[in-house]
Protein backbone atom coordinates (compact mmCIF):
# COMPACT_ATOMS: atom_id res chain seq x y z
CA UNK A 1 0.00 0.00 0.00
CA UNK A 2 1.17 3.36 -1.04
CA UNK A 3 1.49 6.04 1.98
CA UNK A 4 -0.67 9.10 1.05
CA UNK A 5 1.51 12.19 0.59
CA UNK A 6 1.89 15.15 2.59
CA UNK A 7 -0.06 18.01 0.91
CA UNK A 8 1.63 21.74 1.21
CA UNK A 9 0.39 24.84 -0.20
CA UNK A 10 3.03 27.13 -1.20
CA UNK A 11 2.27 31.06 -0.11
CA UNK A 12 4.41 33.68 -1.41
CA UNK A 13 4.63 36.43 -3.81
CA UNK A 14 7.69 36.06 -5.34
CA UNK A 15 7.63 33.68 -8.37
CA UNK A 16 11.09 32.42 -7.98
CA UNK A 17 10.64 31.30 -4.39
CA UNK A 18 7.59 29.64 -5.23
CA UNK A 19 10.00 27.17 -7.75
CA UNK A 20 12.59 26.75 -5.63
CA UNK A 21 9.93 25.43 -2.52
CA UNK A 22 8.47 23.23 -5.29
CA UNK A 23 11.43 21.95 -6.24
CA UNK A 24 12.84 21.57 -2.61
CA UNK A 25 9.54 20.41 -1.26
CA UNK A 26 8.71 17.72 -4.06
CA UNK A 27 12.21 16.23 -3.69
CA UNK A 28 11.07 14.56 -0.48
CA UNK A 29 8.89 11.37 -1.55
CA UNK A 30 7.01 11.93 1.49
CA UNK A 31 5.74 15.43 0.24
CA UNK A 32 3.54 16.65 -2.05
CA UNK A 33 3.07 20.50 -3.58
CA UNK A 34 -0.56 20.53 -4.12
CA UNK A 35 -0.97 24.25 -4.59
CA UNK A 36 0.69 28.18 -4.27
CA UNK A 37 -0.37 31.32 -3.90
CA UNK A 38 0.67 34.82 -4.35
CA UNK A 39 -0.94 36.48 -1.63
CA UNK A 40 -2.77 35.61 1.66
CA UNK A 41 -6.36 36.36 -0.29
CA UNK A 42 -5.45 33.39 -3.13
CA UNK A 43 -4.31 31.11 -0.13
CA UNK A 44 -7.54 31.67 1.83
CA UNK A 45 -9.47 30.27 -1.43
CA UNK A 46 -7.47 27.83 -2.39
CA UNK A 47 -7.06 25.92 1.67
CA UNK A 48 -11.08 25.61 0.70
CA UNK A 49 -10.00 24.21 -2.42
CA UNK A 50 -7.08 22.03 -1.78
CA UNK A 51 -7.50 20.97 2.01
CA UNK A 52 -3.38 21.02 2.38
CA UNK A 53 -1.95 19.55 5.23
CA UNK A 54 0.44 22.24 5.98
CA UNK A 55 1.49 25.84 4.25
CA UNK A 56 4.73 27.50 3.82
CA UNK A 57 3.90 30.98 4.47
CA UNK A 58 6.29 34.36 3.40
CA UNK A 59 6.31 36.78 5.99
CA UNK A 60 6.67 39.60 4.10
CA UNK A 61 3.81 40.40 0.64
CA UNK A 62 1.71 42.18 -0.44
CA UNK A 63 -2.07 43.63 0.23
CA UNK A 64 -1.89 41.30 3.86
CA UNK A 65 1.59 40.32 5.23
CA UNK A 66 1.84 36.73 6.83
CA UNK A 67 1.53 38.05 9.91
CA UNK A 68 -1.30 39.17 10.01
CA UNK A 69 -2.80 36.39 7.78
CA UNK A 70 -1.08 33.88 10.29
CA UNK A 71 -3.86 36.01 12.93
CA UNK A 72 -6.50 35.16 10.91
CA UNK A 73 -5.80 31.70 10.07
CA UNK A 74 -5.30 30.27 13.41
CA UNK A 75 -8.36 32.32 14.74
CA UNK A 76 -10.81 30.87 12.02
CA UNK A 77 -8.92 27.36 11.11
CA UNK A 78 -6.22 26.77 13.00
CA UNK A 79 -3.74 24.27 10.84
CA UNK A 80 0.15 23.90 10.57
CA UNK A 81 1.98 26.47 9.19
CA UNK A 82 5.83 26.87 8.51
CA UNK A 83 7.12 30.48 8.12
CA UNK A 84 10.02 31.46 5.55
CA UNK A 85 11.77 33.58 7.34
CA UNK A 86 14.87 35.62 6.64
CA UNK A 87 17.17 34.91 9.43
CA UNK A 88 18.61 37.92 10.18
CA UNK A 89 18.37 40.01 13.41
CA UNK A 90 15.98 41.86 11.38
CA UNK A 91 13.90 39.32 10.52
CA UNK A 92 13.70 38.04 13.87
CA UNK A 93 10.81 39.88 15.81
CA UNK A 94 8.56 39.26 12.86
CA UNK A 95 9.48 34.89 12.90
CA UNK A 96 9.33 35.17 16.90
CA UNK A 97 5.71 36.91 16.52
CA UNK A 98 4.05 33.85 14.07
CA UNK A 99 5.62 31.35 16.79
CA UNK A 100 3.53 32.88 19.35
CA UNK A 101 0.59 32.97 16.98
CA UNK A 102 1.05 29.66 16.12
CA UNK A 103 3.08 28.90 13.22
CA UNK A 104 5.06 25.01 14.02
CA UNK A 105 8.54 26.19 12.94
CA UNK A 106 10.35 28.47 10.69
CA UNK A 107 12.68 27.64 7.59
CA UNK A 108 15.28 29.80 6.05
CA UNK A 109 14.54 31.66 2.49
CA UNK A 110 16.13 30.25 -0.32
CA UNK A 111 18.38 31.95 -2.15
CA UNK A 112 19.12 31.46 -6.09
CA UNK A 113 22.26 30.12 -5.61
CA UNK A 114 22.22 26.59 -7.90
CA UNK A 115 20.81 22.81 -6.58
CA UNK A 116 24.22 22.77 -4.55
CA UNK A 117 22.74 25.73 -2.94
CA UNK A 118 19.48 24.12 -2.27
CA UNK A 119 21.10 20.84 -0.87
CA UNK A 120 22.69 22.34 1.63
CA UNK A 121 19.39 22.08 3.36
CA UNK A 122 16.83 20.56 1.75
CA UNK A 123 16.81 17.95 4.30
CA UNK A 124 16.12 20.59 6.99
CA UNK A 125 13.41 21.97 4.95
CA UNK A 126 11.46 19.03 4.07
CA UNK A 127 11.89 17.51 7.56
CA UNK A 128 10.24 20.55 9.17
CA UNK A 129 7.07 20.72 6.57
CA UNK A 130 7.17 17.11 7.21
CA UNK A 131 7.23 17.19 10.76
CA UNK A 132 4.76 20.25 11.34
CA UNK A 133 1.77 18.57 9.12
CA UNK A 134 1.29 16.44 12.46
CA UNK A 135 2.19 18.87 14.97
CA UNK A 136 -0.22 19.57 18.09
CA UNK A 137 -1.71 22.75 16.22
CA UNK A 138 -3.95 23.73 18.75
CA UNK A 139 -1.20 23.87 21.80
CA UNK A 140 0.82 26.74 19.04
CA UNK A 141 -2.01 29.18 19.59
CA UNK A 142 -1.39 32.21 21.28
CA UNK A 143 -3.18 35.10 21.01
CA UNK A 144 -0.79 37.75 22.17
CA UNK A 145 2.40 38.23 24.43
CA UNK A 146 1.44 37.45 27.72
CA UNK A 147 2.22 40.33 30.46
CA UNK A 148 4.55 39.43 33.18
CA UNK A 149 3.01 37.04 35.36
CA UNK A 150 3.32 37.79 39.48
CA UNK A 151 4.85 35.27 41.03
CA UNK A 152 5.36 35.69 45.09
CA UNK A 153 8.81 35.89 45.93
CA UNK A 154 10.51 32.63 47.32
CA UNK A 155 11.33 33.94 50.97
CA UNK A 156 15.01 34.13 51.59
CA UNK A 157 17.64 31.30 52.91
CA UNK A 158 14.77 28.60 51.43
CA UNK A 159 15.87 27.94 48.11
CA UNK A 160 19.00 25.21 47.69
CA UNK A 161 22.56 26.59 47.22
CA UNK A 162 24.19 25.68 44.21
CA UNK A 163 21.02 24.54 43.23
CA UNK A 164 20.50 24.84 38.69
CA UNK A 165 17.51 24.26 36.98
CA UNK A 166 18.55 22.89 32.87
CA UNK A 167 15.62 23.54 30.36
CA UNK A 168 16.19 21.88 26.50
CA UNK A 169 13.74 22.23 23.70
CA UNK A 170 13.35 22.43 19.89
CA UNK A 171 10.54 22.83 18.20
CA UNK A 172 7.36 24.90 19.99
CA UNK A 173 10.16 25.63 22.58
CA UNK A 174 10.12 29.34 22.05
CA UNK A 175 7.01 29.28 23.43
CA UNK A 176 7.47 26.18 26.11
CA UNK A 177 10.35 28.21 27.70
CA UNK A 178 8.23 31.16 27.61
CA UNK A 179 5.78 29.56 29.69
CA UNK A 180 8.00 27.90 32.11
CA UNK A 181 9.81 31.51 32.60
CA UNK A 182 6.63 33.65 32.79
CA UNK A 183 5.72 31.52 36.03
CA UNK A 184 9.29 32.12 37.76
CA UNK A 185 9.54 34.32 40.90
CA UNK A 186 12.13 37.10 40.67
CA UNK A 187 14.28 35.10 42.72
CA UNK A 188 14.07 31.88 41.08
CA UNK A 189 16.37 29.14 40.77
CA UNK A 190 19.32 29.71 37.88
CA UNK A 191 18.52 28.96 34.72
CA UNK A 192 20.14 27.82 31.70
CA UNK A 193 18.34 26.93 28.69
CA UNK A 194 19.14 25.42 24.91
CA UNK A 195 16.78 26.09 22.46
CA UNK A 196 17.85 25.19 19.05
CA UNK A 197 17.36 28.55 17.13
CA UNK A 198 19.23 30.58 14.75
CA UNK A 199 21.97 32.71 16.19
CA UNK A 200 19.93 35.61 14.39
CA UNK A 201 17.42 34.86 16.71
CA UNK A 202 18.53 34.12 20.23
CA UNK A 203 19.49 37.42 21.56
CA UNK A 204 15.83 38.58 19.71
CA UNK A 205 14.43 35.70 21.69
CA UNK A 206 16.56 36.60 25.27
CA UNK A 207 14.93 40.15 25.14
CA UNK A 208 11.31 39.45 24.08
CA UNK A 209 11.72 37.10 26.92
CA UNK A 210 13.25 39.70 29.42
CA UNK A 211 10.38 42.48 28.60
CA UNK A 212 7.90 39.89 29.70
CA UNK A 213 9.68 38.04 32.63
CA UNK A 214 9.93 38.58 36.14
CA UNK A 215 13.56 37.07 36.57
CA UNK A 216 16.19 38.72 34.14
CA UNK A 217 17.17 36.68 30.59
CA UNK A 218 20.24 36.86 29.06
CA UNK A 219 21.76 35.52 26.06
CA UNK A 220 24.62 34.23 27.76
CA UNK A 221 27.64 35.21 27.68
CA UNK A 222 31.50 33.47 27.62
CA UNK A 223 32.65 33.46 31.16
CA UNK A 224 29.09 34.97 32.54
CA UNK A 225 28.27 34.41 35.91
CA UNK A 226 25.17 32.08 36.74
CA UNK A 227 22.83 33.79 39.49
CA UNK A 228 19.88 32.75 41.17
CA UNK A 229 17.28 35.01 39.56
CA UNK A 230 18.59 34.79 36.19
CA UNK A 231 17.96 33.09 32.74
CA UNK A 232 20.66 32.31 30.23
CA UNK A 233 19.78 31.33 26.90
CA UNK A 234 22.13 30.00 24.76
CA UNK A 235 23.63 31.54 21.28
CA UNK A 236 22.16 30.29 18.26
CA UNK A 237 25.78 30.21 17.01
CA UNK A 238 27.53 27.92 20.28
CA UNK A 239 27.01 25.47 22.65
CA UNK A 240 26.50 26.47 26.80
CA UNK A 241 28.08 24.74 28.61
CA UNK A 242 27.97 25.12 32.74
CA UNK A 243 31.56 24.83 34.63
CA UNK A 244 32.28 25.71 38.05
CA UNK A 245 35.17 28.45 39.02
CA UNK A 246 35.14 27.82 42.90
CA UNK A 247 31.87 28.00 44.63
CA UNK A 248 30.86 29.67 41.57
CA UNK A 249 28.91 28.80 38.50
CA UNK A 250 29.55 30.32 34.98
CA UNK A 251 28.39 30.05 31.34
CA UNK A 252 31.03 28.50 28.91
CA UNK A 253 30.53 28.99 24.84
CA UNK A 254 32.26 26.88 22.11
CA UNK A 255 31.32 26.56 18.62
CA UNK A 256 32.80 22.52 18.63
CA UNK A 257 31.02 19.92 16.58
CA UNK A 258 27.69 19.73 16.52
CA UNK A 259 26.29 17.24 18.56
CA UNK A 260 22.80 15.26 17.39
CA UNK A 261 22.86 17.52 14.47
CA UNK A 262 22.39 20.74 16.46
CA UNK A 263 25.14 23.47 17.84
CA UNK A 264 23.55 24.34 20.79
CA UNK A 265 22.54 21.05 21.72
CA UNK A 266 20.85 20.47 24.49
CA UNK A 267 22.73 16.90 25.58
CA UNK A 268 26.19 19.29 25.91
CA UNK A 269 24.67 21.44 28.06
CA UNK A 270 22.49 18.98 29.94
CA UNK A 271 26.16 16.67 30.87
CA UNK A 272 27.68 19.81 32.18
CA UNK A 273 25.10 20.28 34.62
CA UNK A 274 25.36 17.32 35.98
CA UNK A 275 28.96 17.35 35.88
CA UNK A 276 29.18 20.36 38.10
CA UNK A 277 26.20 19.95 39.86
CA UNK A 278 25.47 16.25 40.43
CA UNK A 279 22.20 15.62 42.32
CA UNK A 280 21.58 19.53 43.30
CA UNK A 281 20.16 20.66 39.71
CA UNK A 282 17.05 19.58 38.15
CA UNK A 283 16.27 18.91 34.03
CA UNK A 284 13.02 19.95 32.08
CA UNK A 285 12.89 18.73 28.85
CA UNK A 286 10.79 20.28 26.39
CA UNK A 287 8.61 20.09 22.96
CA UNK A 288 10.99 19.58 20.00
CA UNK A 289 11.75 17.28 16.82
CA UNK A 290 14.47 14.38 16.88
CA UNK A 291 16.31 13.23 20.42
CA UNK A 292 18.50 15.56 21.57
CA UNK A 293 18.73 15.83 25.16
CA UNK A 294 17.39 12.76 25.89
CA UNK A 295 20.91 10.68 27.29
CA UNK A 296 21.70 13.73 28.97
CA UNK A 297 18.21 13.85 31.01
CA UNK A 298 18.57 10.15 31.78
CA UNK A 299 22.55 10.91 32.93
CA UNK A 300 21.20 13.62 35.22
CA UNK A 301 17.99 11.57 36.32
CA UNK A 302 21.01 8.10 36.92
CA UNK A 303 23.01 11.24 39.17
CA UNK A 304 19.85 11.31 41.32
CA UNK A 305 18.69 15.01 40.21
CA UNK A 306 15.19 15.63 39.47
CA UNK A 307 13.86 15.30 35.58
CA UNK A 308 10.78 16.12 33.99
CA UNK A 309 9.72 15.64 30.34
CA UNK A 310 6.84 17.45 28.74
CA UNK A 311 3.68 15.58 28.55
CA UNK A 312 2.46 14.30 24.61
CA UNK A 313 -0.75 16.33 24.71
CA UNK A 314 0.85 19.95 25.41
CA UNK A 315 4.01 19.57 23.35
CA UNK A 316 3.67 20.71 20.07
CA UNK A 317 6.33 18.17 18.68
CA UNK A 318 6.67 15.12 20.69
CA UNK A 319 10.05 13.96 20.17
CA UNK A 320 12.66 15.28 22.25
CA UNK A 321 10.55 14.33 25.49
CA UNK A 322 8.92 11.26 23.91
CA UNK A 323 12.43 9.86 23.54
CA UNK A 324 13.33 10.73 26.91
CA UNK A 325 10.44 8.73 28.22
CA UNK A 326 10.81 5.80 26.35
CA UNK A 327 14.76 5.47 27.37
CA UNK A 328 13.01 5.98 30.91
CA UNK A 329 14.77 9.64 31.41
CA UNK A 330 12.10 10.89 33.20
CA UNK A 331 11.55 11.44 37.05
CA UNK A 332 7.71 13.33 35.88
CA UNK A 333 5.98 13.59 32.80
CA UNK A 334 3.98 16.80 32.73
CA UNK A 335 1.96 19.18 30.58
CA UNK A 336 3.51 22.64 30.19
CA UNK A 337 1.87 24.28 32.31
CA UNK A 338 3.23 22.43 35.31
CA UNK A 339 6.78 22.43 34.67
CA UNK A 340 7.33 25.72 36.58
CA UNK A 341 5.70 24.77 39.17
CA UNK A 342 7.70 21.58 39.84
CA UNK A 343 10.86 23.37 39.23
CA UNK A 344 10.15 25.90 42.18
CA UNK A 345 9.10 22.57 44.32
CA UNK A 346 12.24 20.92 43.80
CA UNK A 347 14.40 23.99 44.48
CA UNK A 348 12.81 24.33 47.66
CA UNK A 349 13.08 20.78 49.00
CA UNK A 350 16.08 19.92 51.71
Amino acid sequence: MIAKKTKVLVVDDSALIRALLTEVLESDPRLEVCGAATDPYEARELIKQLHPDVITLDIEMPKMNGIAFLKNLMRLRPMPVVMISTLTQDGAPATLQALELGAVDFVPKPKNEGADSLAKYRDDICAKVYTAARANVRQTFSEHVQPTIKVARIAEGLGRAGYICALGASTGGTEAIKDVVTKMPENCPAIVATQHIPAAFSASFAKRLDRISAPTVYEAEHDQAIAPGNVYIAPGHSHLRVAKLGNQYVCKLDQGERVNRHRPAVDVLFDSVVEHAGNNCIGALLTGMGADGAAGLLKMREAGAHTIAQDEASSVVWGMPGAAVQMNAACEILAIDKVAEAINRDYLRK
